[in-house]
C-alpha cells in the first residue's frame, strides 16, 4: 500500500497510483473551529495532521519556500491604522505603500485580510515599483526546506510558492484588476516596461534559485480566469512567459502547478499549451461554469487535477441526494484514476458538514482503487 508522498510522486512522474489520493485543505475548517472552540469533541486539541491521519486523507502541505528575498536601498515602514495595516516602501525615487484590513470576524475564521489599497495608484508609482524590483535580491533557502520536507513525511509532498507571472502579478498585486487594463491601454509603455523588467530580474536572480532547489513540486500562478485574464490577454502576455519558464523547470525535473480557483473553462488549452503539469484547487461547475468533465476532455491526463469537490457541496444548503449523484459522477469521470488527486476547491470552509468530509473518505476506500472502474 502507497503512502500520500508516493501517490503524489507517482501522479507527478506520469505513473499510476494503488489509489486516487484523498488530499483536501483543511486549514480553514480547523482554524475556524478551534478559534470558536466548536471543533468536534473527540478532535479537541489535537493538531489539523493528527486529524487528517484520523480522517484517512493527507496533508496538503503548501508551506515549503526554497527562497527568501531582501531589498537593497529600500526602507520598509509599517504602520497600524486601527484594523488597517499600511506598509510604505520608501526608496530614493519616491514612495508607494498598500493597505490591508482585517476584522474580528475574518480573523476568526483563519482568513488573511484583504488588500484594500495597491502600491501603484497613479503613474509616477511605476518608476517607484521599478526601482523597488530592481533593488530586489532572492536567497536559496534549501537548509529549511529540507527540514519542511522531512516533517511532513509520508503524509504528503510539500508545495512550494514561487510566485506569479510578470502580467498576473501585475494586475493582482500592484494594480488592481480594472486599474491595471485601464492602465494597459492609457500608459501601455509604462506597463511594458516593467513586465519586461520584472522577467529579466526574476529570470537572472530567481530562477537559477528554483532549479537548483532539492523541491520539486512547484506552485507558480494563481487564479487565472475566463474573463479576467480572457484567451487573448493570455495568449499575448501569459503564455510567453510561461514557455521559458516551464521549459526551464522541465529541464531541472520540476512539477509545475497553477492555483486554479477560478473559472477556467475559455482558458482550458492556454493552460494546457503554456507549460502547467498541474491545476491544483481546481474549481468547478456549481460553483463556476467550467465542469470536471469539461477540463478532462480537454486535458486528458496531459494536465494533473487536483481538486473536482467544489466546496459548496459540503455546505448544509446543497441537498445530500444531490451531493452523492456529484461524488458518483465524479468517479466515473475520472476513471480509470490517473493524473487525478482527489481535493476540495478552495477549501473546506468552517461551516462545512463534517460528515460529508467523511463520507468522501468513506467512497475513496470503497471505490478509489486504481483503476476506477466507470
Amino acid at each position: 500500500m502507497m503512502t500520500n508522498r508516493e501517490r503524489l510522486l507517482a501522479i507527478m512522474d506520469g505513473k499510476s497510483p494503488d489509489r486516487i489520493p484523498w488530499i483536501p485543505r483543511m486549514l480553514l475548517w480547523w482554524l475556524y473551529h478551534r478559534n470558536y472552540g466548536t471543533l468536534p469533541k473527540e478532535y479537541a486539541g489535537w493538531r489539523l495532521r493528527d486529524i487528517e491521519r484520523d480522517m484517512g486523507m493527507g496533508t496538503a502541505a503548501r508551506d515549503g519556500e526554497v527562497y527568501s528575498t531582501a531589498f537593497t536601498n529600500v526602507e520598509v515602514a509599517v504602520r497600524r491604522e486601527g484594523l488597517d495595516t499600511v506598509t510604505e516602501y520608501i526608496t530614493p525615487v519616491g514612495s508607494v505603500s498598500s493597505r490591508m484590513r482585517r476584522t474580528a470576524r475574518l480573523d476568526m475564521a483563519g482568513i488573511q485580510p484583504l488588500e484594500v489599497e495597491k502600491l501603484i495608484k497613479r503613474p509616477a508609482d511605476y518608476d517607484v515599483v521599478m526601482y523597488i524590483v530592481e533593488n530586489t535580491h532572492y536567497f536559496p533557502t534549501y537548509d529549511e526546506y529540507l527540514l519542511y520536507e522531512k516533517d511532513i513525511g509520508d503524509d504528503g509532498y510539500p508545495m512550494v510558492r514561487a510566485g506569479d507571472c510578470p502580467f498576473h502579478y501585475f494586475l493582482g498585486d500592484l494594480t488592481g484588476y480594472e486599474k491595471g487594463y485601464y492602465d494597459l491601454a492609457d500608459y501601455p509603455e509604462k506597463v511594458e516596461a516593467l513586465l519586461e523588467l520584472i522577467t529579466d530580474v526574476e529570470r537572472e536572480r530567481l530562477w537559477p534559485i528554483l532549479a537548483d532547489a532539492p523541491a520539486r513540486f512547484y506552485l507558480h500562478g494563481l487564479h487565472f480566469d475566463s474573463q479576467l485574464t480572457p484567451p487573448k490577454m493570455f495568449e499575448r502576455y501569459i503564455t510567453p512567459y510561461y514557455h521559458e519558464f516551464t521549459d526551464l523547470m522541465h529541464r531541472h525535473g520540476k512539477v509545475i502547478a497553477m492555483h486554479a480557483d477560478n473559472d477556467s473553462r475559455r482558458i482550458l488549452e492556454p493552460l494546457r499549451d503554456a507549460g502547467y503539469d498541474m491545476v491544483e484547487c481546481f474549481t468547478t461547475a456549481p460553483m463556476v461554469n467550467c465542469t470536471l468533465e469539461e477540463a478532462r476532455e480537454t486535458w486528458g491526463t496531459d494536465v494533473i487535477i487536483w481538486g473536482g469537490v467544489p466546496s459548496v457541496i459540503l455546505e448544509e444548503t446543497y441537498p445530500d441526494e444531490q451531493f452523492e449523484q456529484y461524488m458518483a459522477n465524479l468517479f466515473k469521470t475520472v476513471a480509470p484514476g490517473d493524473a487525478f488527486i482527489l481535493g476540495v476547491a478552495d477549501n473546506v470552509t468552517g461551516t462545512a458538514r463534517l460528515d460529508r468530509v467523511l463520507r468522501i473518505s468513506e467512497m475513496v476506500e470503497e471505490h478509489g482503487n486504481y483503476p476506477i472502474t466507470a
